[in-house]
């Protein structure tokens, strides 16, 4: 059980979509990102919505973050994707460069199977969810 409920009936029809293996792992995903929106200042409220069919997390009160999606590459793989002009990606690479699968500028792919780093993730998450604050003040 999920400590953060899916409230949008489309997202959770998205979720349900995909492969149980899938599904965990991207379930897992999920609550990474919420939970660390609840433990980084400044992020305000998620918005859990659809882009291009894939559950995406916003951050509309503050604006304070880049989108972030969830969902699967044509290889089977699962991944977090980011807008692939921003630098969320890169600036992760650059800190873990061999410990992750990336698909260019955009994603950091995951077999469904595997065992997900969460801790190193959670600095990817942080890094879109305050993204624009960050480029503020440079």
């Amino acid at each position: 059980m999920t400590r953060f409920p899916i409230e949008d009936s489309a997202v959770a029809q998205a979720f349900e979509a995909f492969p149980p293996q899938e599904r965990r792992a991207l379930m897992e995903l999920r609550e990474l990102i919420f939970e660390t929106a609840a433990e980084t200042e400044g992020v305000g409220r998620l918005e859990e919505t659809l882009k291009w069919g894939q559950p995406a997390y916003l951050t509309p009160e503050t604006k304070s973050g880049s989108t972030l999606r969830l969902g699967k590459m044509k290889s089977g793989d699962v991944a977090v994707f980011a807008h692939c002009q921003t630098s969320i990606i890169a600036d992760f690479r650059s800190l873990f460069p061999d410990d992750f699968n990336y698909e260019g500028n955009r994603a950091v792919c995951f077999s469904a199977g595997e065992a997900i780093p969460l801790e190193k993730l959670r600095l990817l998450v942080v890094s879109a969810l305050n993204y624009r604050l960050r480029k503020s003040k440079r």
